[in-house]
């Protein structure tokens, strides 16, 4: 059963980290992880997920308008892949088409944990 999970919005400079609950389908920021051309700090990510304790590991699929990928939904797909790898939970990617420009809207200083939050309400939507 899935009750706690952890979202995130993957970028090469900034990963934005979510938390969501099942019980009430609700997520809030938690932060913003950097990134080093696409590469994560991946103790950073470890203490995250030892703190939190997910269930769930989600990662936003950018994809185009026309549901084409590009090269980051690649980049977003190794990530998921490598989070798995890490961490031995279940990673799932949602489309997080326009997540990133409605969290700029929402508020341009944390956008990125913003954006992760989005991710986490459309899964948790879905569910």
């Amino acid at each position: 059963m899935v009750n706690v999970v952890l979202a995130f919005d993957f970028g090469l400079k900034h990963i934005g980290v979510a938390v969501g609950q099942t019980i009430t389908s609700s997520a809030s920021p938690l932060t913003t992880v950097s990134a080093r051309e696409g590469r994560p700090d991946w103790r950073q990510i470890g203490e995250l997920i030892e703190q939190w304790r997910p269930d769930l590991l989600i990662v936003g699929l950018p994809l185009n308008m026309d549901d084409s990928e590009s090269e980051m939904s690649e980049k977003a797909r190794g990530f998921a892949s490598r989070l798995h790898t890490e961490t031995s939970l279940e990673v799932i990617l949602v489309d997080e088409r326009l997540s990133s420009f409605e969290a700029r809207q929402l508020d341009n200083d944390n956008n990125h944990a913003l954006a992760a939050r989005l991710i986490a309400e459309t899964w948790l939507n879905q569910a």
